[in-house]
């Protein structure tokens, strides 16, 4: 396996350029990000923060002020109200099963839409061992959930509702705050909760405004370090702890804080809300050159999920007919193009996407899929590359087959 691995990196020597678009399923971490950090390793709060000495007095001090930063830009409350975990997984974990567990003697059902990220859909799944019961909400074909269907599903026994404020494959923007109403009026008693790990520092999101009970953040989704991410627990929502072990400054998660991963988080929400609109205008540029640029080069190339102000900023995804996704993937990372077919839950699993599948494209539609995502650091020239690697390579995929499709 390793000299295969080998083998495949020999295979990429002497690439022109290389852009990684990637972000969906990891990042790179940004200069700004690295220098914030590496203090806190050897140099400056490296204590356990919970311990009465100067390097753990530090720690709390540092990881208090950090979470004061990521509290702000949520819109919270209070920098309590933010709960640090090791990432969108656990926080997403924490919400549901927190949730279910606190809430189980007022009702067992629990409502989601059919296109939340395997995070959400394999807990509520779980859940059934313990006597709870889930109703999924079908989207339309852009991936806009149905609210009347939402509004149908709310009765007195239902706990917990899940909708991601953005979908993670395919960029929709959900009507979060019309589904919120929907939920309240008709059971105000039932808790709300939003991934909204694609939309921080991508849409404008203030959990207060919205008035929303549970959001999950993701630090590597805005170029921040892997390893951590953060609950919302608005003030008087009760969420059980899902984990036991030592209490640090985190009362629902366990375990000694990584102060490093938690400055770096910090300062990626920093860089991410400094030039918030002018961010989001640069992405909003690339996506859309990107997906112009592929359906007028590319025959039989479809746009998966909706348009313009309905798309997050950064999010392309694409289906190719007659060229199969992973082998895509490939292809493109032999001319230094870095994608994923589907999402990273899904793409070892010989199953297509439970999103594309939702908003009704066929099994080959599915399998024929790539993800892209663009950042504030990508360039003109970077597009450029892309669209000129996408059409050679599907053209090379296609012409194993003897039709290639490329206009």
């Amino acid at each position: 396996m390793v000299e295969n691995v080998k083998a495949l990196l020999r295979a990429h020597a002497g690439l022109e350029r290389e852009v990684y678009l990637d972000i969906e399923n990891s990042s790179i971490v940004p200069e700004e990000v690295v220098e914030a950090m590496l203090p806190y390793y050897d140099q400056h709060a490296y204590g356990n923060p919970t311990l009465t000495h100067k390097p753990g007095w530090e720690a709390f001090e540092t990881i208090m002020e950090s979470t004061q930063k990521i509290s702000n830009f949520l819109g919270c409350r209070t920098l309590e109200e933010i709960n640090l975990t090791p990432g969108e997984t656990e926080a997403n974990n924490l919400a549901l099963i927190g949730t279910a567990f606190a809430m189980k003697d007022k009702g067992k059902k629990i409502v989601i839409s059919e296109i939340e990220p395997i995070s959400v859909l394999h807990v509520t799944d779980m859940l059934r061992k313990y006597g709870f019961a889930t109703t999924k909400i079908p989207v339309d074909s852009e991936g806009i959930i149905n609210l009347e269907k939402l509004r149908n599903a709310i009765d007195k026994e239902t706990i917990l509702v899940s909708v991601s404020a953005v979908n993670h494959e395919i960029g929709t923007i959900q009507p979060i705050h019309e589904a919120l109403k929907i939920v309240k009026d008709k059971n105000p008693q039932t808790i709300f909760h939003t991934d909204a790990s694609d939309s921080y520092a991508k849409i404008p999101l203030n959990v207060q405004e919205l008035k929303i009970d549970l959001a999950t953040i993701s630090s590597y989704k805005i170029l921040g370090p892997r390893g951590i991410g953060a609950l919302y627990v608005r003030e008087g929502v009760n969420v059980e702890r899902i984990l036991e072990g030592q209490i640090g400054t985190q009362k629902l998660w366990p375990g000694v804080e990584n102060t490093p991963l938690i400055v770096g988080f910090a300062k990626a929400s920093e860089l991410a809300f400094q030039r918030f609109e002018e961010n989001v205008d640069c992405m909003r540029r690339l996506r859309d050159e990107l997906i112009s640029g592929i359906i007028g080069k590319v025959s039989e190339a479809k746009l998966n999920g909706p348009k313009g102000e309905k798309r997050a900023p950064d999010n392309v995804n694409m289906s190719f007919l007659r060229c199969e996704g992973e082998a895509l993937t490939i292809e493109l990372s032999l001319k230094g193009v870095y994608v994923s077919s589907g999402s990273a839950c899904t793409r070892r699993i010989l199953q297509p996407s439970h999103v594309l599948v939702a908003i009704g494209r066929n099994y080959d539609e599915a399998h024929g899929s790539i993800l892209m995502k663009v950042t504030r650091y990508h360039k003109d020239e970077d597009v450029k590359y892309v669209l000129e690697a996408i059409p050679k390579a599907v053209e090379r995929i296609r012409g194993i087959t003897g039709s290639t499709g490329v206009d």
